[in-house]
């Protein structure tokens, strides 16, 4: 995903056959968001026989995020010159993450065992050699399509796809900066970046919806993650209430207030490790939106502990979903499905670079008996980070998104190095 990269873009040209977009108000763009949202949820919790079978084959949550995709490749808006993404992943997800922390049952969480953990790694590791294959694989048969010399060595232009990848735009930038790819290319990895880890999102989202049938082919037992979700959803009904002003305007100021605490705090914690513990910047511990996730993460599993739980029964999830799905909405609007034509040849790299991850995930959750859940959510950890991993989480059950966020983390501090690693591979074996 694109995070935090707007001052690198302005320095890749601008190409004036661009026309502008039918829409550039972001109030009219989040209005057309949310409605396409509710007519959405509106269809897919209808009961007439058309809508029921047409979202047993598409998931809704799949939707959410291509419909925008389809207005921005249409030209009707510009998901690059909206700030709602922005406003969504700093405002909004800390937010999320906070209410749908509030229920979570630890416990249960660590009685998923180790699976989950396996996965996440298996995902890194999948990234780290995907690189490096795929550019002996396409160099076999096209060895200009991955060579170039300088800062135009397409190489170079992939370690910040490496470092997005593995942790997220902190990463991508570090690498961006190590390895200094012309401003050219990297714009063309962004690209390649972002189509083909929403494409991957995509299949993850329509997974989500079949996955008994897919653990049932991965032989995987998931009675662990079935009895937390179980557990979870008892608990909502034994607090259950109707919900009133009061209950609503509560809930709302534990998501904002534990965002405005991330953001104090992460606006005093990065710059002073930025400017007295420079190291630290390899771990992305110099980053205010790491440190904004960990602390609105912390607090939300802090009042998972206290009464502040019982929110949960006047529907403290349900609006932290809401926030989630417009965050979804607005990653989708960042998809130019229509970019794939423009540089084919990089894309055929990206997509290589994925299958290496894909499949190296499906041998290691046949050969464990992992679960799908925990497929989907180690590698979305990986490739979206902690903007995305919660919402591929939240497909499979609001309650174990926060599974997502913590794994997400994990993420951040293997980013860099994990993509050093993977640069240093692809320039031993560039042609």
């Amino acid at each position: 995903m694109i995070k935090n990269l707007l001052f690198l873009l302005l320095e890749a040209p601008i190409d004036p056959n661009k026309k502008p977009p039918l829409i550039t108000n972001d109030a009219v763009v989040l209005g057309i968001l949310i409605i396409i949202l509710a007519v959405i949820f509106k269809t897919s919790s209808s009961n007439q026989p058309k809508w029921k079978k047409f979202y047993t084959f598409v998931p809704s949550i799949l939707l959410c995020y291509f419909i925008p995709s389809v207005l921005n490749s249409m030209g009707v808006i510009d998901g690059e010159a909206s700030s709602l993404y922005f406003v969504s992943s700093r405002f909004l997800l800390p937010a999320s993450i906070t209410l749908l922390t509030l229920s979570i049952d630890i416990k249960g969480i660590i009685n998923l065992g180790p699976k989950a953990g396996i996965m996440f790694l298996t995902g890194t590791v999948g990234v780290v050699f995907g690189g490096p294959i795929a550019i002996l694989v396409i160099s076999t048969f096209n060895p200009e399509l991955v060579g170039g010399a300088g800062a135009d060595a397409v190489w170079r232009g992939m370690t910040t796809v490496a470092g997005s990848w593995i942790g997220g735009g902190a990463n991508q930038t570090a690498m961006f900066e190590v390895f200094e790819p012309s401003s050219t290319l990297f714009s063309s990895m962004i690209t390649v970046d972002v189509i083909v880890a929403n494409l991957w999102m995509a299949f993850l989202l329509y997974g989500a919806g079949i996955s008994k049938a897919l653990d049932k082919k991965l032989k995987a037992d998931s009675s662990a993650i079935d009895e937390l979700k179980d557990k979870v959803e008892k608990y909502r009904m034994s607090i259950a209430k109707i919900p009133n002003l009061t209950d609503t305007m509560v809930i709302l100021a534990v998501g904002f207030g534990a965002t405005a605490i991330g953001h104090l705090i992460a606006d005093f914690i990065a710059p002073w490790l930025a400017e007295n513990a420079p190291g630290l910047k390899k771990f992305s511990l110099t980053k205010n939106f790491f440190w904004i996730v960990v602390i609105t993460t912390t607090i939300g599993l802090t009042l998972s502990f206290t009464r502040a739980k019982k929110l949960e029964g006047a529907g403290a999830s349900r609006i932290g979903s809401a926030l989630l799905y417009i965050l979804v909405a607005s990653i989708g609007m960042k998809m130019n499905i229509m970019a794939i034509f423009e540089t084919p040849g990089l894309f055929l790299i990206g997509l290589v670079w994925m299958l290496v991850h894909v499949s190296l995930m499906l041998l290691v959750a046949y050969l464990i008996k992992a679960p799908f859940f925990f497929l989907a959510v180690g590698s979305q950890a990986n490739i979206g980070g902690a903007a995305s991993a919660p919402i591929v989480a939240s497909a499979f059950n609001p309650s174990l998104a926060t599974v997502g966020v913590l794994l997400a983390v994990f993420g951040y501090a293997l980013g860099t190095y994990g993509a050093y690693l993977c640069g240093l591979l692809m320039q031993m074996v560039a042609p």
